[in-house]
């Protein structure tokens, strides 16, 4: 869908002003697909997010801090999600030995199998929303980090 269509407007300031509605809009068009992806199997997209994080580090487990650093929505509140995740089983809570103050954070098997599943259901949203090739893909990814150059 074009932006003019999605907005109802045509009046933009100039290419940027529209590039940045674009991938404001986009972003957004995106997380609605993704949620709800994810809500098919009963977890949010930054649940998603925390249980991939994990992954990376299984089958050691992660500090709250480590996590919230590489989260994809940095205002997210890890503690909470870490909570919702708790509640289901998919992670568990560990006091650390080291650092009393420090609480760490562990894939469970029930967390690992909910992982495949949201992995399956990610790549099949990804197949079916993104009309990009991988030569696209390659200089979309090439633009958006030109983007953030100064981040």
């Amino acid at each position: 869908m074009k932006l003019e269509d999605a907005l109802k407007t045509s009046k933009f300031n100039n290419e940027v002003h529209k590039a940045t509605l674009n991938i404001l809009y986009t972003s957004y068009w995106m997380r609605d697909n993704i949620s709800a992806s994810m809500k098919e199997l009963g977890i949010t997209s930054e649940q998603f997010n925390i249980l991939r994080i994990l992954k990376g580090k299984h089958p050691e487990p992660m500090c709250v801090k480590d996590i919230a650093s590489r989260m994809i929505e940095k205002s997210s509140n890890v503690p909470r999600i870490i909570d919702r995740l708790v509640a289901k089983s998919l992670v568990s809570r560990t006091p650390s030995k080291e650092d009393k103050r420090e609480t760490l954070i562990a894939l469970t098997d029930g967390g690992q199998t909910m992982l495949q599943k949201a992995n399956k259901m990610m790549e099949a949203t990804q197949t079916s929303i993104i009309g990009i090739n991988n030569e696209e893909a390659l200089q979309l990814n090439t633009l958006l980090e030109k983007l953030r150059k100064n981040d």
